[in-house]
């Protein structure tokens, strides 16, 4: 079952700022819209997190790759029916932080689990793999005969629970040209990484509670490794940057935001590289 790797999947800050974009319906599916000044060096779909296409988060991020990259963005509402809420964010946080009285450990600490729990169980139940996967790829095959899109590389940015699905994505030799993700969730290691033909770039933290540092560098010298062309795969590891970082760093924190605004430009740079 795809989804929640650890309790960071559902933790994090929601950003300040209005969106620009607009909203609307491509191949049958809402999605919000980023259009760059002039004409797009290429299209990138952004695959959200847990909390899905709705929040300021990812649609603050897709307006930054079409201001920064000139790309046109695509974040489609993948998801089947249920997206936590904000709410969900901050009861997790709340668990998380330490109880500043006894008080709160006995009543409080109990209703933001609860309050986690009645997220999480039927976003797991709602949006598993096998329901999922299957509207991304057919989503990905439309864009190569629609009009719009049919003229330019296509590169998928999915980031925790999108990124599985750009890995994914990036197994296939013809649905997209090049992948981003930033802290994927629920991966397989080796087969999902070993499977990989496309371009892929990673940004992820060295204590991600979704994937050990271990098994970041097993799969660091997997992608980078001498039986890959060079330069086709690359893996940042960031110091200190913890699961979600990319897309819900808390503005509080210099770290966690230093790191949110360099993996940005890595993804940029990456789209840049193979698309333009």
């Amino acid at each position: 079952m795809s989804g929640i790797t650890c309790p960071d999947c559902l933790s994090g800050s929601i950003k300040d700022g209005k969106p620009s974009g607009t909203v609307t319906t491509i191949h049958s599916l809402p999605a919000y819209v980023a259009r760059p000044e002039g004409t797009p060096k290429g299209l990138v779909v952004l695959i959200p997190d847990i909390f899905g296409w709705e929040l300021s988060n990812c649609r603050l991020l897709a307006d930054a790759y079409a201001k920064e990259g000139r790309f046109l963005v695509y974040l489609p509402n993948f998801m089947n029916g249920f997206i936590p809420s904000a709410g969900a964010m901050h009861s997790m946080e709340s668990l998380l932080a330490p109880s500043p009285s006894i008080f709160t450990t006995i009543f409080y600490k109990p209703l933001w689990l609860l309050r986690v729990i009645g997220a999480a169980i039927p976003f797991l139940f709602y949006n598993g793999e096998s329901v999922i996967k299957p509207k991304v790829f057919k989503f990905h095959e439309s864009l190569r005969s629609d009009p719009e899109t049919k003229s330019l590389k296509i590169g998928s940015a999915g980031l925790c629970w999108g990124g599985k699905y750009t890995i994914h994505l990036a197994q296939e030799p013809n649905l997209i040209d090049v992948g981003f993700t930033a802290h994927p969730s629920k991966m397989k290691f080796p087969e999902d990484w070993d499977n990989v033909k496309m371009p892929l770039s990673i940004a992820i933290g060295d204590v991600d509670m979704g994937i050990k540092i271990d098994m970041v560098k097993d799969i660091k010298a997997l992608l980078e490794g001498e039986s890959t062309q060079s330069g086709q795969n690359e893996v940042v590891i960031y110091s200190g940057a913890k699961h979600g970082f990319a897309v819900r760093a808390d503005p509080k924190d210099d770290g966690q935001t230093k790191s949110a605004g360099e993996a940005l430009k890595q993804a940029i740079n990456w789209f840049t590289k193979w698309m333009v």
